[in-house]
């Protein structure tokens, strides 16, 4: 394989795991960052993303030699003494006003970086971008000799690393084809199935698959509701639904909504494209209003189990949070339905205590709000009016429910996640409440 100078702007989840995974497979990159003390520490390989194998790729690829961190995006493309061939843009792309994603960043960097790149460099946007993107970089760029490619990320935070080294597809668009077979020619060491195509329709893909997931997410949370009303249980439905080949497993647990770094922003974002196209995706938008419902849902439920009143006070009722981050895994915080959950019941009145594996007490996160962050997970339980798992980490299927059924003040545990065996929890002297159970 002929290895590539490879530039990475942006050392956030999407530019870091880039990086040090193109590095791994023996191109030579060079990835800047506007964070001066955040470069020092990746020089060091102190990986500040909670991803397992990130750390490791980071520290093999500086011992290398194929992988180093620079100040700032010029330094990042000059960092190559012959500068680079192909330049991933990395950048946050976050929901602007309206839910348009905002890309200002995108579109600064261009003006940074455009009187440095070499005739026929190649410059990808890896970050989410709306439709027409690629189209307006080169536009800014007004460099004919310098192409331009979207090759779309689909990495899960907690298996970035295993999803970039083994992924289901490589996606790579562009309106001039041999800079988008130079781009896909990246990863051919991965042997994946690789869909070349236009940038548009590059740029769409990214968006079509995550509003799809959001889809089936809603779906099975309203699956769950229905559950309940029918007195159907919605583990052995989504069974009996993941056999299907046409449906799949992946995406059929119930939760308290979908939330994260992508999903909001992503249908947000797609519906302003659909907009912009004089198209009503009333498919989508239903998708978000359910998502919507289901955390008050959840707060309902828990109303229920503490007090047996669908309308009861959470006024001064102590809650024990198990989980804040948006999934196990990962410490993201980013609309995190966890936190959107807990938001609801600081509302109602109730004094909130969370324990999190990946959130310290002495991390001043301000998405936390007025919850009370612990490091100890038995001191969730001290006088609890009630204990909610929030985020599916599996340590907390091991927690000795014994010794916190003696320190809750009432023991009920709303389990939002079907995460806990309800035996166990029954011999413990818990009363549990599930979703479509």
């Amino acid at each position: 394989m002929f290895a590539r100078r490879i530039a990475v702007v942006g050392t956030g989840y999407v530019g870091l795991t880039t990086g040090a995974c193109l590095a791994s497979l023996g191109h030579r990159v060079v990835c800047g960052d506007v964070d001066p003390a955040k470069i020092d520490r990746l020089r060091r390989a102190e990986v500040d993303i909670l991803e397992p194998g990130l750390a490791e790729l980071v520290a093999e690829g500086l011992a290398a030699g194929r992988l180093s961190f620079v100040v700032g995006a010029q330094a990042a493309i000059t960092g190559h003494e012959e500068g680079a061939e192909i330049v991933y843009l990395c950048v946050p792309t976050p929901m602007g006003v309206g839910g348009v994603a905002d890309l200002s960043t995108v579109e600064s960097v261009i003006d940074e970086v455009r009187g440095l790149l070499n005739p026929g460099t190649v410059i990808v946007n890896k970050s989410t971008v709306p439709v027409g993107t690629a189209q307006r970089t080169k536009e800014l760029l007004n460099r004919a000799d310098v192409s331009v490619v979207s090759n779309p990320e689909f990495l899960r935070e907690g298996s970035a690393v295993d999803d970039f080294l083994n992924p289901d597809r490589i996606v790579v668009g562009g309106d001039e084809q041999d800079a988008a077979e130079r781009v896909s020619a990246l990863f051919a060491r991965l042997g994946a199935p690789t869909v070349l195509t236009d940038a548009a329709s590059a740029e769409l893909v990214k968006y079509a698959a995550n509003c799809f997931l959001a889809m089936k997410l809603s779906y099975v949370n309203a699956m769950a509701e229905l559950c309940e009303r029918l007195g159907a249980n919605i583990a052995d439905v989504t069974e009996g639904m993941g056999y299907d080949r046409r449906i799949g497993q992946a995406f059929l647990s119930p939760g308290p909504g979908w939330g994260g770094s992508c999903l909001p922003k992503d249908t947000s974002a797609m519906l302003q494209v659909a907009d912009s196209a004089d198209f009503e995706f009333r498919l989508l938008r239903a998708t978000i209003d359910t998502n919507e419902r289901q955390r008050q849902r959840i707060v309902d439920k828990i109303r229920l189990a503490v007090t047996g009143k669908r309308g009861g006070s959470l006024s001064h009722m102590r809650l024990g949070l198990f989980g804040l981050t948006f999934k196990a895994n990962t410490d993201d915080l980013r609309d995190s339905p966890a936190l959107a959950v807990a938001a609801l019941l600081r509302q109602a009145g109730a004094e909130l205590v969370a324990y999190d594996p990946a959130v310290r007490s002495d991390s001043l996160r301000p998405e936390i709000g007025s919850v009370t962050v612990v490091d100890d997970p038995y001191l969730v339980g001290k006088e609890a009016d009630a204990l909610v798992i929030l985020t599916e980490w599996p340590e907390f299927r091991t927690l000795d429910w014994p010794k916190l059924a003696s320190v809750v003040r009432n023991p009920v545990v709303v389990d939002t996640r079907n995460l806990l065996d309800k035996d166990v929890l029954g011999r413990a002297g818990f009363t549990w409440t599930g979703l479509g159970r």
